[in-house]
């Protein structure tokens, strides 16, 4: 039996990362001999959630062996319909489950337990229902963007394919790292739409859903920027190597 209650995680890894120019799922690619799955699960799994559950698609079966012994529970998105799509497939699993909900994506292998942990401690210090980590990075395309109002305070976030030009010109970016009341997250997620230039579910729209309903969604902004990048591309890949060569 798990503890329902405390703080859990789900990590989405269902993709096949076309954009890699490999056969292989994205989150499979070894990174300084270790895969990128492998890397963001020990960091998951050095804030000691209660659960963790992965969400798998593309080459499942091969996911499911390279972490065979780890203490994960694992959720198959037979259809891939957006981030939000990924999460209400996982629903299930967290039933029962009154706590703190941490969903971050498998491609983001640089990110350290000491920024989730900051992340995390962030979102619950403000008893927020909602909160992104985000950054400020100098090129933000293919992000979705913080929008602010004059105050300061998250409007919503913008994928970069329904941002206009003016939207496209902010660098504050969705890192797609989250903290979620279960209470919260999956009946708003159910209002989700896909109206949008990719006919997907947008987890990031939950936010926006969230505000609306009367509920406090925040913005944690990162100052360690190149740990929440995601990798994309073979040679956002090296890089990455390399960043996590030079830091040990």
């Amino acid at each position: 039996m798990h503890e329902r209650s405390g703080c859990a995680a789900l990590i989405l890894a269902a993709g096949q990362g076309t954009r890699m120019k490999s056969d292989l799922a994205k989150v499979l690619h070894p990174i300084a001999g270790t895969s990128m799955i492998r890397w963001v699960l020990r960091t998951v799994q050095a804030v000691s959630p209660t659960l963790v559950v992965m969400v798998i698609g593309y080459q499942a079966e091969d996911v499911r062996r390279e972490l065979e012994g780890e203490r994960v529970e694992f959720v198959l998105q037979t259809e891939r319909l957006g981030t939000g799509h990924a999460v209400l497939a996982a629903e299930k699993s967290f039933m029962d489950f009154t706590g703190t909900i941490v969903v971050l994506n498998g491609d983001t292998p640089l990110l350290t337990s000491a920024t989730l942990e900051r992340f995390i401690e962030f979102h619950r210090e403000r008893s927020e229902s909602a909160t992104v980590l985000s950054a400020e990075i100098d090129d933000p395309t293919g992000y979705g963007r913080i929008v602010r109002d004059e105050r300061g305070d998250l409007v919503r976030i913008t994928e970069h394919k329904d941002a206009s030009d003016d939207m496209r010109s902010i660098r504050e970016i969705s890192s797609g790292l989250f903290c979620f009341e279960s209470a919260d997250l999956f009946g708003a997620l159910r209002k989700v739409g896909r109206r949008n230039a990719q006919g997907e579910y947008y987890l990031t729209d939950v936010m926006e859903i969230l505000k609306r309903d009367g509920k406090r969604v925040g913005v944690c902004l990162c100052d360690q920027r190149d740990e929440v990048l995601g990798i994309n591309t073979v040679e956002q890949l090296r890089a990455a190597e390399r960043l996590m060569t030079a830091h040990g």
